[in-house]
């Protein structure tokens, strides 16, 4: 009982934040306000390939129909072995349904993003960007704190972003899973 006490005074300096305990994964944060369908995407500025070159999301986003989704970590085993693969072997049949581009975010360096990427033949196909500080995952609110993975994450999920607006997001429940978020979860 004092540890959960000490955690939520440790919390409450953080509106909109819930501390829960996860049996597997000890405490994280969730945030209240999450992204909905019908909202814009927020405009924040992530890296792909480099710190040199920026990609704002709003301007991503605009005049076209984008699904982004979101991972835990670059070269993690559940990201790499079936998230990402998925939407790359997925990626001719997300074009013939009228997506534009297909990107994957993760809380990461760009340098590791396109590592990542280049290590699962991404190019050409999924934009790999990184979002090293978490501003565009926190504007999401699906910030996640996971310690041994080096702190701040970004829940599992996905979305399909239409002229700049929501129009589907899946969020795994647990945050981490891989059930609902992935490519051929998407109603295209």
């Amino acid at each position: 009982m004092a540890k959960l006490f000490s955690t939520i005074l440790f919390a409450k300096p953080f509106a909109g934040l819930v501390a829960r305990q996860s049996a597997k994964r000890g405490f994280h944060f969730t945030s209240l306000n999450m992204i909905q369908v019908g909202e814009n995407i927020p405009s924040v500025d992530l890296y792909e390939g480099d710190p040199g070159h920026v990609i704002n999301t709003g301007e991503f986003c605009q005049n076209k129909k984008v699904i982004l989704f979101g991972v835990p970590g670059a070269f993690t085993p559940g990201c790499s072995k079936t998230h990402l693969p998925g939407y790359v072997q997925r990626y001719e049949d997300l074009k013939k349904k009228g997506v534009d581009e297909v990107a994957c975010i993760s809380v990461n360096d760009a340098f590791v993003m396109d590592a990542w990427g280049k290590a699962h033949e991404a190019a050409g196909k999924i934009r790999m960007l990184a979002d090293p500080e978490g501003t565009f995952t926190k504007l999401l609110g699906v910030d996640l704190n996971i310690p041994r993975l080096g702190g701040i994450r970004s829940k599992r999920y996905s979305m399909i972003v239409d002229k700049g607006v929501v129009t589907h997001i899946n969020i795994e429940p647990d945050g981490t899973g891989l059930s609902c978020s992935l490519a051929a979860k998407l109603p295209l």
